[in-house]
């Protein structure tokens, strides 16, 4: 921030800015919700598959030509959330090639050799395995590619899928707190807490373990009809090579992340380059088509996000920010960041995560690091409360809906409403055990 006044970097709240609207007030601020209302509302539902993007870029078109958000402020948006989309893109591409590479094959045989037939053990290697899964390669590589092998070691190994598929869900939401780099959220809200890669990685470490581990004692419970004691089976299907070349290579990224992070370069570059190694290995060997590289990288996906970015700026500009400023805690005390939290985890289910982030975190930046993480353990543990919560669970209904399986939305809620108070709370006293300890 250089002081020019119509600059907006993510820390400095945003109704402090000038807004150059043709509109009134009233007529501009209801403008911009109904916007943000049908951009959302169109992701949720995606009649006939279509693309997110469908809706939400020429909402942004519309938002920008009839003046609910100015020119500058949607430029200004999109320099900002430029980085964190083509980290993405490259994130997504690594993820799909890892599949490609055999990745999640092996996983898959590793969960069932471990399980060894017995489903409360399966929960177990789930649990584990979707947590690194989501941590490392983003929680959109746990719904789209763990979630069907999850579902293909159940049936090889005769128990029921339904506590382990669920599993792969909420671990897609909470097991993505530890790295800035296993949620879009988490690269929006460690732009804003000055935080390098390795100190947001330490300060997350004990929530994010303490959240899964509360995750896993509420599951173990709900479930318990579906986790009989079975007697051990030794699982004697061939066992797929272990794919060295991708585990090298995400290794290799996850330490660029750090080094980028140490020098001051953007950790978008250290995703990219572990992705082209991986596209030219697969494309020279011809297991994969330029083409196929593209689509796995979502442009209509990252069209959406970069629209939504522009059109919630329209509705921060409009009120939105000024209303949340007079209720949102100040401080970095154990209650501040409670209630914090909380109503990051209510608006992620009114509005959905993403949007709930570029709110609240320029609006809590002001009160320090503790304030944002606080923020984050709202929008990423909260969602599993509700389907609209995040992206990521709306397209988890849709991997599990397309192998004909039964998703009631009344377990889903009783089970949400199991797991998020118990896991954000112990999460928060985590951040601010850990805040006591590592400091910022």
């Amino acid at each position: 921030m250089d002081g020019h006044p119509d600059q907006f970097d993510g820390r400095a709240p945003p109704d402090r800015l000038p807004r150059r609207t043709p509109l009134n007030a009233p007529l501009a601020e209801t403008l911009s919700v109904v916007l943000l209302a049908a951009a959302l509302g169109w992701a949720v539902l995606r009649p006939a598959g279509r693309s997110e993007a469908v809706v939400a870029v020429p909402a942004a078109a519309v938002a920008v030509a009839l003046g609910t958000v100015s020119p500058e402020h949607a430029l200004a948006e999109a320099e900002r959330l430029g980085p964190v989309i083509g980290f993405l893109a490259a994130v997504l591409v690594l993820a799909h090639l890892c599949d490609v590479e055999g990745l999640f094959t092996a996983c898959g045989a590793w969960m069932a050799r471990r399980a060894a037939g017995r489903p409360r053990r399966l929960l177990v290697a789930v649990f584990v395995l979707a947590s690194v899964v989501t941590a490392v390669l983003s929680l959109d590589a746990t719904v789209v590619l763990l979630t069907p092998v999850v579902f293909a070691t159940a049936a090889r190994m005769g128990v029921r899928a339904r506590p382990h598929v669920y599993a792969t869900a909420h671990l897609s939401n909470t097991a993505s707190l530890l790295l800035p780099v296993s949620n879009l959220t988490n690269l929006l809200a460690f732009e804003a807490s000055g935080l390098s890669f390795s100190r947001f990685a330490a300060l997350m470490a004990l929530p994010w373990v303490v959240a899964v581990g509360a995750e896993y004692l509420v599951f173990r419970r709900f479930f318990a009809d579906d986790l009989p004691a079975a007697e051990p089976a030794p699982d004697d299907g061939p066992a797929p090579a272990l794919p060295l070349f991708a585990l090298v290579t995400v290794a290799c990224t996850l330490a660029g992340f750090v080094v980028a992070s140490a020098v001051g370069i953007e950790p978008a570059w250290a995703a990219c380059a572990g992705a082209l190694v991986m596209a030219g290995r697969a494309l020279v060997r011809r297991r994969v088509t330029p083409v196929a590289v593209v689509r796995a990288a979502a442009p209509g996906f990252l069209a959406f996000v970069l629209a939504l970015g522009i059109i919630v700026r329209a509705v921060v500009d409009n009120g939105l920010a000024g209303a949340l400023r007079h209720v949102l805690p100040d401080g970095s005390g154990l209650l501040a960041l409670l209630a914090v939290a909380a109503l990051a985890a209510v608006l992620a289910n009114l509005i959905n995560n993403l949007p709930a982030v570029l709110v609240l975190v320029p609006l809590a930046a002001p009160a320090g690091t503790g304030a944002v993480l606080a923020v984050l353990l709202g929008v990423n543990i909260g969602p599993n409360l509700t389907y609209a919560g995040s992206l990521a669970t709306l397209l988890w209904r849709r991997v599990v809906q397309a192998r004909e399986q039964r998703v009631a939305v009344g377990e889903f809620t009783r089970l949400g409403l199991l797991t998020v108070p118990t896991a954000l709370a112990a999460a928060v006293v985590a951040l601010w055990a850990s805040l006591q300890l590592v400091g910022v």
